[in-house]
């Protein structure tokens, strides 16, 4: 299936993860709000000024988050046991999301962006 939309590929997943989609995609909003969605390599992603902000998947186990961004040594510790393989955050169905974690994530990509505008 191609999707279109952000809401068609959320849709495609069971109940259970598509709220914990639904969950991430507000933290973007609320952190990004000027971000645009779209589908990019077919995945939820934001773009912002023009640029590709975040992309956010569901899987059979866990939700990814891609790219990692560059932070502290104390955000790289916190995110350490989520990271899978270069760029990637991992964080597995059967437990809790950490979404202040996630919505740290999203503030560090939109300062990396705004930078990447100026």
């Amino acid at each position: 299936m191609k999707f279109t939309s952000v809401e068609e590929y959320i849709s495609s997943f069971p109940e259970d993860v598509q709220k914990i989609l639904e969950e991430i995609r507000g933290i973007i909003k609320a952190t990004a709000p000027d971000a645009k969605e779209k589908i990019s390599y077919q995945i939820a992603a934001f773009e912002l000024n023009g640029r590709n902000l975040i992309h956010f998947a569901g899987w059979k186990n866990h939700i990814s988050i891609y790219p990692i961004p560059s932070g502290t040594d104390a955000f790289n510790k916190e995110i350490s046991q989520y990271v899978d393989g270069r760029g990637t955050l991992k964080f597995p169905l059967d437990k809790p999301l950490p979404m202040k974690l996630i919505g740290k994530v999203v503030k560090l990509h939109v300062a990396a962006n705004v930078k990447q505008v100026k």
